[in-house]
């Protein structure tokens, strides 16, 4: 029965609970020979568990776990596991080392091979004597593992280790190179933190064991009677010749100096076209003129326009100003000139850099070259000039500064050639169009002024449009006045044509200026009372009360009367307008002493105002009756107030929901209804609305 497992199976097990190592090892081993390879699975579960016990020998189980990792290289992690927990870190490192060199090897663990390295490292830095007996070539092994993570990040616990591996062999000049190299290598700032934190550790370390060296020799120096110790007599175990203390200390501090720089290296690394970070760089070389003239040329020929991270231009400029500011204005033209053939990414980077270059003329006192400049920059291209250089003659940022310069320096002809090219190109904006009146104004040519105005009200929509009608209608009115009533009359309907209701308010109010200084009385009134209906609804009481105002100054407050019953009357106006508007009502009734009238106008306005709400309308009319009334009249109002409040109320309950609506949203909840409601509901529907209600109040 020797092709049958179960029988193996058993006498295996008898044999390893007998603690018969070696009759139980022949057995499976038998056993392997005896049965199919489909079978082999199942004696190794026995042979593991039987070679894992502790009477084991280690050899027997070593030898035993090698040939099944042959079997079954998914347990090389174990295997591993068991080599360093029985002593043997070397072959432990061998055998994972194996492991990451199989590009096909799968952690049954779900470890990531970062993390399988991690653990090879520490292995190696803590066993370098076994990893050397091992065979590994650990220098060759680790450095793999840092070119496959190197760009994805964590190669600093490798370098770290690789470098710890080198210190715990005494090859102390060895481990400095390494940790030289891989502040030069690593691409992240926790990789870099990582290396420097242990360089400089390896530093402190060095100085400390020095001076605890030193402290040695000088305690048996005092031993030996003061007389002295020879050359050689001691020496400090595994530092060989590193015994200058001031060169250590000197290592150390140039080390804590390099930091920053460092740093930028590696920042750099990981976005070479960070462009932020290389004005940081520069900086850091304060004072040292050739350091920064490097980095800036290193800089403008590594960026690459396309990728570039922040504004490349603003480089340059900076570039420039910095040989500026050390007196070479030479050299600042030259730079600025290499910067103005640069393919930004956008126009405004480029226009950027020729505002740059025009503004260093003019602080070199060169205001025609600056001049020269901007009409170069914006002259039309030949064809085949890439972007964003084809685009420049569009951009308003150059435009406007060219204008500036134009109006300073250029001729009145050159000035408005500027100017008229601009808006040929279709480029213009509403403050150049005001600024190109403006400057046409200033030299006397008025009517060419306001044919500009008319391009630039023709060119835009509002609300861009706005200040150009405004300052149109301005300045219009100020040169001309009356003389040329008919002509303002139209440009003032023309501008509340193009405006929409919200904007319409000042123009409505210029122009009824204009018809009380310069036209009729009856047209301004005319104006007056269109704006009141045309404005927005927010600003039709204001515009009521300017009408009303004018009418009392140009007709005397009878005349107001009607405007005030228009207004009330009206459904332009909201219900708090008209209250508002029907109290001012009657305080000009009062004090042209029509008592009875105003009083009409506060029990005609009561229905508007609910007494919650309207506190100052009843306030002024109790104030009215105290001063005014009679008993009668002072009843009445509060009969009138007891009337509103309850319509108000009332008119609240019917509109609120129903017992059965409430019941269909909340689940059967109810209430029941007001008595004042009831009374409502049942009251007739004929006869006084007043009397019903004042009966429904009791």
């Amino acid at each position: 029965m020797h092709k049958m497992p179960r029988i193996w199976l058993h006498y295996a097990q008898l044999l390893a609970s007998s603690r018969r190592v070696t009759r139980a090892r022949r057995v499976c081993d038998r056993a392997l020979m005896s049965l199919p390879a489909t079978q082999h699975e199942r004696v190794w579960e026995v042979y593991i568990r039987f070679v894992g016990q502790k009477h084991v020998p280690t050899d027997t189980a070593l030898r035993v776990w090698r040939r099944y990792v042959r079997f079954d290289p998914a347990a090389a992690e174990d295997f591993v596991e068991l080599l360093e927990r029985r002593g043997r870190p070397g072959e432990a490192a061998a055998q994972l080392a194996r492991c990451l060199d199989t590009d096909k090897f799968m952690s049954v663990r779900n470890r990531s091979r970062h993390e399988m390295w991690g653990q090879l490292t520490d292995l190696i830095t803590a066993h370098p004597a076994e990893a050397k007996e091992a065979g590994l070539k650990v220098d060759a092994i680790l450095r793999s593992g840092i070119a496959t993570h190197g760009d994805k990040g964590g190669a600093g616990r490798l370098w770290a280790g690789l470098a710890d591996y080198y210190i715990r062999s005494a090859a102390f000049d060895r481990a400095r190179d390494v940790f030289e190299e891989a502040l030069a290598g690593v691409r992240t700032v926790a990789d870099f933190s990582l290396v420097f934190d242990a360089y400089a550790q390896f530093e402190e370390s060095m100085i400390t064991a020095l001076l605890e060296a030193q402290g040695e020799d000088g305690a048996a120096a005092g031993a030996n009677g003061g007389g002295g110790v020879g050359e050689g007599e001691w020496r400090l175990e595994n530092y060989g010749p590193e015994l200058d203390l001031d060169l250590h200390m000197a290592r150390l501090e140039s080390l804590m100096d390099r930091r920053p720089e460092l740093l930028s290296d590696v920042r750099l690394r990981q976005n070479p076209n960070n462009v932020h970070e290389w004005r940081k760089r520069v900086k850091l070389f304060e004072g040292d003129g050739a350091r920064q003239v490097r980095t800036y040329t290193q800089a403008v020929k590594t960026v690459e326009p396309a990728k570039a991270v922040g504004q490349l231009g603003a480089l340059w400029a900076e570039f420039a100003k910095f040989y500026e500011a050390h007196g070479d204005a030479t050299n600042a033209r030259v730079v600025l000139k290499k910067a103005t053939q640069v393919k930004y990414r956008t126009v405004d980077e480029l226009a950027t850099v020729w505002c740059e270059a025009a503004e260093l003329e003019l602080r070199q006192k060169d205001y025609q070259g600056a001049l020269a400049l901007c009409r170069g920059a914006l002259r039309d291209l030949a064809e085949g000039i890439q972007y964003p250089q084809s685009a420049l003659r569009k951009n308003l940022k150059l435009w406007g500064f060219c204008l500036d310069l134009e109006e300073s320096l250029a001729s009145f002809g050159e000035v408005r050639k500027a100017y008229e090219r601009v808006l040929d190109l279709r480029i213009a904006t509403p403050q150049i169009v005001l600024n190109f009146a403006a400057y046409m104004e200033e030299h006397k040519y008025f009517e060419e002024s306001f044919k500009l105005f008319e391009r630039g009200v023709a060119l835009f929509r509002y609300p861009q449009v706005k200040e150009i009608w405004a300052t149109y209608l301005r300045k219009f009115v100020a040169r001309y006045g009356g003389a040329k009533l008919e002509r303002a009359r139209d440009l003032f309907e023309q501008a509340l044509a193009a405006a929409p209701a919200d904007e319409s308010r000042p123009i409505y109010l210029e122009y009824g200026q204009l018809e009380e200084k310069h036209g009729l009385a009856k047209h301004a009134m005319g104006v007056y009372r269109r704006g009141a209906r045309g404005v927005a609804e927010k600003d039709r009481r204001g515009m009521y009360e300017h009408y009303i105002a004018r009418a009392a100054d140009l007709y005397g407050a009878t005349k107001t009367r009607e405007i005030y019953e228009e207004a009330i009357e009206s459904d332009l106006l909201t219900e708090a307008d008209v209250r508002q508007l029907c109290r001012r009502y009657a305080q000009l009734e009062k004090s042209l002493g029509e008592i009875d009238r105003a009083r009409a106008i506060f029990v005609s306005a009561a229905s508007l105002a609910d007494p919650s709400g309207g506190a100052e309308f009843w306030a002024d009319w109790n104030a009215f009756e105290v001063a005014h009334g009679n008993e009668e009249t002072f009843r009445e109002m509060l009969r009138i107030k007891r009337s509103v409040s309850t319509a108000y109320a009332s008119t609240a309950v019917m509109t609120a929901p129903t017992p059965a609506d409430a019941a269909k949203g909340a689940a059967g909840a109810s209430a029941p209804a007001p008595a004042a409601a009831t009374q409502a509901a049942t009251a007739p529907s004929g006869g006084d609305a007043m009397a019903a209600l004042e009966a429904a109040g009791g």
